[in-house]
């Protein structure tokens, strides 16, 4: 049990690299094993499986978006509380933080499980692919509350400053899940069915590794009573909330172009869901590294070791850039292989080749954005990451989809989100250099009015 942060002495880029490795082996392993689900379905042959997998995707974005804004809650929290010393308390809200992210998926799940066919066809699914897509959301939704208890196992490890542990959590359910993959789905031909069920016995054993590991490795979750709970609600809610506002941002921009990939037909649909597979496991790096830092900013600033925080901001940025690019190029090279692998040609092929060959290219942006997120979510300005984010997918993304998609069709609106990428991307890492800049060199600036007053709160339980 470490007597301090992890990430309080030691070079910068050493945290940032091994973090990131870490998170980003294990979140990629499970988007690969997501994407190996979509590969299983459509060697079933049926292309309104595949949309109806992309209509549904669009759906539980924004499910699984809420759960990671209160694992980026989680991480903060927790985070400075190990920074400042104060291990008890980190315990109290890591066990508080993983009952009220279940008590909340458990709800969305319920209510878009209600919903769900006035949802699918708001984003333009009809016929089969909408029975289809119904069905699946209907059966694997439930399942959320369980994949909220490994979430957020999974950020008070890496608030610890364990990132290997953390990727263990999703690496060796990921491992059984995809080997269960093909049997479930396609060697039995359960389909839709059998990717359900391999979600499940993912999830479930997600969230057992995620509480094994946090109670025998690190005793690092204390079952709350309900004084914990309100200790812990109002300082979680007040950097939860901010963060799934901008989390909810990418769900919704992505609602808003699967319609318009909608109006290009079911072909369209299909390409831009294999697309969704392949951002996520392509780009795994990036979206570990947001979370990877969040935990060595929240250490750092609660230890006030601030020029530490300036030096972290730079290394991000400097191994986001070089991620992206690296990246970029090996989609290009790998194009051919996706689209027969897959089984895409047409309109979905062409969408395909947009995003590897264009699309790709402006995650260097991109994960600018993330950079800053993950400063302004830790250092205590979330809103201003929900702003960058709305701008970004619910400002500009759909007049710029329209105005592209009139000349280029269906790939006009990879263009657009690559090109509102650049732009906001860009914006955010100088907006968030200059912040951070400002909190290492200056006097510290205040936190948010909300979280400010929420950390009050705290003060009255840390003796206990």
């Amino acid at each position: 049990m470490a007597a301090e942060g992890r990430f309080l002495t030691g070079s910068t880029m050493g945290h940032v690299v091994r973090m990131t490795a870490t998170g980003a082996t294990g979140i990629i392993f499970v988007f690969l094993v997501d994407a190996a689900n979509l590969f299983w379905l459509s060697q079933l042959g049926d292309p309104l499986l595949m949309a109806a997998i992309g209509f549904a995707f669009a759906i539980q974005f924004f499910t699984v978006s809420i759960g990671v804004g209160m694992m980026i809650a989680t991480t903060a929290m927790v985070s400075r509380s190990i920074g400042r010393g104060e291990r008890a308390l980190a315990r109290r809200q890591a066990g508080a933080a993983l009952t009220l992210i279940f008590a909340v998926q458990a709800l969305t799940a319920a209510i878009v499980v209600t919903f769900r066919h006035d949802l699918l066809q708001a984003v333009g699914a009809e016929g089969e692919a909408l029975r289809l897509a119904a069905r699946y959301l209907a059966l694997s939704l439930p399942s959320l509350a369980v994949m909220a208890v490994g979430l957020a196992g999974s950020a008070a490890l890496r608030a610890e400053g364990d990132g290997a542990r953390a990727m263990y959590v999703t690496l060796g359910s990921g491992m059984v899940m995809m080997a269960l993959d093909p049997v479930l789905i396609y060697v039995t031909g359960w389909g839709l069915d059998g990717a359900v069920l391999s979600i499940w016995i993912f999830r479930l054993l997600m969230a057992g590794l995620a509480v094994y590991y946090c109670t025998q490795s690190h005793d690092l979750l204390a079952w709350p009573d309900a004084a914990a709970l309100r200790e812990t609600a109002r300082p979680f809610a007040a950097i939860a909330l901010p963060a799934i506002a901008t989390q909810m941002a990418a769900p919704f921009g992505n609602y808003l172009l699967t319609s318009v990939f909608a109006g290009f037909g079911d072909a369209a649909v299909a390409g831009w869901a294999v697309i969704n597979r392949l951002t996520v496991v392509a780009y795994g790096g990036l979206f570990s590294l947001a979370g990877a830092i969040g935990g060595i900013f929240g250490q750092n600033f609660g230890a006030g070791l601030y020029p530490r925080l300036l030096q972290t901001y730079r290394d991000a940025l400097i191994f986001c850039v070089g991620y992206a690019l690296v990246t970029w190029g090996l989609l290009v090279l790998a194009t051919p292989a996706i689209a027969r692998g897959f089984g895409l040609d047409g309109e979905a092929a062409a969408v395909l080749r947009a995003f590897t060959h264009v699309g790709a290219g402006a995650f260097v942006f991109a994960g600018l954005l993330f950079v800053s997120n993950a400063a302004f979510n830790a250092l205590g300005r979330p809103t201003r990451a929900s702003v960058l984010n709305w701008l970004k997918e619910g400002v500009f993304l759909l007049p710029a989809a329209l105005w592209l998609s009139g000349p280029f069709g269906a790939s006009g609106a990879i263009y657009a989100q690559a090109l509102v990428g650049v732009v906001v991307g860009a914006g955010a890492a100088a907006w968030g250099w200059v912040y951070v800049a400002g909190i290492g060199t200056g006097p510290v600036p205040k936190l948010d009015l909300t979280v400010r007053r929420a950390y009050r709160d705290v003060n009255r339980f840390r003796r206990r």
